[in-house]
C-alpha cells in the first residue's frame, strides 16, 4: 500500500469518526447543524469513492509484459496460415489518439490478457519518424495516418479493422473474431 493510498484512508477514517461523534454530540442535545453532517458525509462518500476506484484490482503495469514484435508485413500472412493471430498497432508518439487508446483500452488489464493468450502475435508500426515499411503497409491499406489497428486470425485472413478510437470491446471482439474455432 502506498503513502498516499495510506495517507487517504487514515482521513477517510478521520471523516468517519467526526461524523460518528457529532451524531453521537446530536443525540446528546449539543446544537450542531445538520448540513455539517452532511458535508462531512459527503466529503466521507467522495473520498471512499476515489479509493475504490483506484484501487479497483488492476494491475495497471500488465501493458509492460506484451511483447511487441516489429511490423513485418510480409510475416503477417505465414503466421495467419500456420493459425496465429495477428494483431498490428500503428501508432505514433505524437498522436493524441493513439496515446489515449493505449491509456484507456490498450494498457488495461483486460486487454493485455487477451493479447498476451497463446497464439497471438503482436506487431508495432511506431510512426514517430519515417519508416518505409509502416509507410509501405499504410498505403496497402488504403490508409493515411495513424492510429491503425487491425486483426488476423484464420478466420479473417484478410483482417478485421479496429476503429479508431478503440474501445475494450472493439479489440476484444476483433480478436474473438479472427481466431481460430
Amino acid at each position: 500500500m502506498g503513502t498516499i493510498t495510506l495517507i487517504s484512508l487514515v482521513i477517510l477514517a478521520l471523516l468517519v469518526g467526526a461524523i460518528g461523534l457529532l451524531i453521537w454530540q446530536r443525540s446528546k442535545g449539543k446544537r450542531i447543524p445538520l448540513a455539517v453532517i452532511f458535508v462531512l458525509g459527503f466529503f466521507a462518500v467522495g473520498l471512499g469513492g476515489i479509493i475504490g476506484f483506484v484501487h479497483k484490482g488492476e494491475d495497471y503495469q500488465a501493458y509492460q509484459k506484451l511483447q511487441w514484435h516489429t511490423l513485418a508485413p510480409e510475416k503477417i500472412a505465414p503466421l495467419v496460415a500456420d493459425g496465429y493471430t495477428v494483431f498490428v498497432d500503428i501508432t505514433s508518439d505524437w498522436c493524441s489518439i493513439c496515446q489515449t487508446n493505449k491509456a484507456e483500452v490498450m494498457h488495461r488489464e483486460q486487454v493485455v490478457n487477451a493479447l498476451m493468450a497463446d497464439k497471438v502475435i503482436l506487431m508495432q508500426g511506431n510512426w514517430s519518424e519515417a519508416d518505409s515499411t509502416i509507410a509501405g503497409y499504410m498505403k496497402h491499406e488504403g490508409v493515411p495516418g495513424t492510429p491503425y489497428n487491425k486483426v488476423y486470425g484464420p478466420r479473417a485472413p484478410n483482417g478485421i479493422v479496429l476503429p479508431s478510437t478503440l474501445t475494450i470491446e472493439a479489440v476484444l471482439n476483433g480478436l474473438a473474431q479472427a481466431k481460430a474455432l
